[in-house]
């Protein structure tokens, strides 16, 4: 089943959200820098990053000494679930260091974005040194605006986008600015599509399963498109590509990548056009991009304002 949304705002969220990641790469003069520079955002920030992280047990007992024991409690059945904790009170992170570096850079702008957020920071302070918890509707909102936070810092607001533009429309270009803004190829695919002047469509699936019914299958994750491709053909809403989907050929079954395959799409309208797939496996997710062909040669003018 698709996950839940990490990542919505309403306009004005997003507003405020954004000029709190604007001061932050600001004070760090981190704009055109390549990787994005997480260490010098994070020091102007004054924020530290715990060394072992929060998941070696002596650092969690550490963390825990003088909190109340709901909050106690509540961190430890979350440690096996979550991967950063922001620490208010000594304006501390602390990050599972098993995971890859670049989800670690994610993580620690999302974790600092708790910091930067006004809002976030006082009752983050408060519920840490109190028996009360956060409303799950307010902790679900601040996960949304960390997100938008990471995302803003990580791609430097449109420069990803920019540079985007002026390469192939293929699956290889994420891959490679990946690298070049210090992201994770699934956050960079997800910034790929939904930033993109051209339709677009990228499928995050989880890794290949099996069944006897339907063969390889995989759930799916999430979807992220483009406003162009939201406007012809709509918000894709599959939960599982099985080899009987239209992708199901691009499927990378005992492969890491799928050449680029011809698929069709229906729009909105019911026409359909012949469009591009192609897939890349990561082993913890795959992902496939789609594309209309005719999104190879249109042009595209952008408007000031």
């Amino acid at each position: 089943m698709t996950k839940a949304d990490d990542s919505s705002l309403h306009p004005g969220e997003l507003r405020a959200v954004q000029l709190a990641a604007r001061r932050a790469l600001d004070r760090a003069s981190g704009w055109g820098v390549h990787p994005t520079p997480i260490a010098d955002i994070l020091a102007a920030a004054n924020l530290k990053v715990a060394p072992a992280g929060a998941f070696d047990p002596r650092r969690i007992m550490e963390f825990l000494v003088g909190k109340a024991e709901s909050a106690a409690i509540a961190l430890k059945s979350a440690i096996s679930k979550v991967f950063g904790i922001y620490d208010a009170t000594g304006s501390e992170i602390h990050i599972d260091h098993d995971v890859a570096e670049s989800k670690q850079n994610f993580l620690k702008l999302h974790e600092a974005g708790h910091h930067e957020l006004p809002a976030h920071r006082k009752l983050f302070r408060i519920f840490q040194d109190c028996e009360k918890s956060l409303d799950p509707e307010i902790s679900d909102l601040f996960e949304r605006e960390a997100n938008n936070f990471a995302r803003f810092v990580l791609f430097q607001g449109d420069g990803y986008r920019d540079m985007a533009a002026d390469h192939k429309l293929e699956i290889k270009t994420p891959m490679k600015l990946a690298g070049k803004f210090g992201a994770s190829i699934y956050a960079s695919c997800r910034e790929f599509a939904r930033t993109h002047h051209r339709a677009c469509v990228v499928y995050v699936l989880e890794p290949i399963t099996f069944c006897s019914e339907n063969g390889a299958r995989a759930q799916v994750r999430r979807i992220e498109a483009s406003a162009s491709f939201l406007m012809r053909f709509g918000r894709p809403n599959e939960d599982v590509i099985t080899l009987k989907h239209l992708l199901g050929r691009v499927l990378p079954v005992g492969r890491r990548m799928t050449k680029p395959t011809t698929v069709s799409m229906t729009d909105l309208n019911g026409q359909a056009h012949e469009c591009i797939a192609e897939a890349f496996s990561t082993t913890f997710n795959v992902l496939i991009l789609v594309y209309p062909k005719k999104a190879l040669t249109t042009t595209t003018v952008f408007l000031p304002g």
